[in-house]
C-alpha cells in the first residue's frame, strides 16, 4: 500500500529538485501549508484522494493529488508558468514510492482563476497516482 504521505514526499522531492520550478518560485516557494507570511508565488498540496473507481472503496493504490498555484503577480502568466513547469515535471511520471512498485501519474484537470475575494491568481493541478505491484 502507498500511503499519501509517502507520495506527497516523493512529489515534493521531485518538484524542489525542478530547477526551473524553483527560478519560477525564488527558490523557497514549494509549501505543504503555506503561513501566514509566505512570499508570493507558492505552490501547496491540497486535498488526496485515495480510493478504488469501481466500488469507491478506499484504495491506496490509487489517488488523486491536488496542487495549488497562488500568484500575486498582474495578470495570470506568472501562475501558468509555474502550472506548465509543474505540469512538465509531474504528468506521466513514474515515481518508486516505497517497495511496492512505481507510481505513474497522469494529469487530470488544471484550472487557472483569479479569486478576487483573496486578491490572487490560482491554479489547480489535479494528478491520479496509480500503484502498480511489482510483479
Amino acid at each position: 500500500m502507498t500511503a499519501p504521505g509517502d507520495l506527497l514526499q516523493a512529489l515534493f522531492l521531485r518538484l524542489k529538485s525542478d530547477k526551473s520550478l524553483s527560478a519560477l518560485l525564488g527558490g523557497a516557494g514549494l509549501l505543504e501549508r503555506a503561513t501566514e507570511n509566505a512570499a508570493f508565488p507558492y505552490v501547496t498540496f491540497g486535498q488526496t484522494s485515495a480510493f478504488d473507481w469501481d466500488t469507491g472503496a478506499e484504495n491506496d493504490d490509487d489517488q488523486l493529488i491536488t496542487l495549488h498555484v497562488w500568484s500575486k503577480a498582474h495578470g495570470e502568466d506568472e501562475t501558468l508558468a509555474i502550472m506548465a513547469a509543474i505540469k512538465a515535471r509531474l504528468a506521466n511520471a513514474a515515481l518508486v514510492v516505497g517497495r511496492r512498485g512505481k507510481t505513474r501519474l497522469s494529469l487530470e484537470f488544471t484550472e487557472a482563476r483569479y479569486d478576487e475575494d483573496l486578491l490572487v491568481h490560482h491554479g489547480l493541478l489535479r494528478f491520479r497516482a496509480l500503484t502498480q505491484e511489482n510483479a
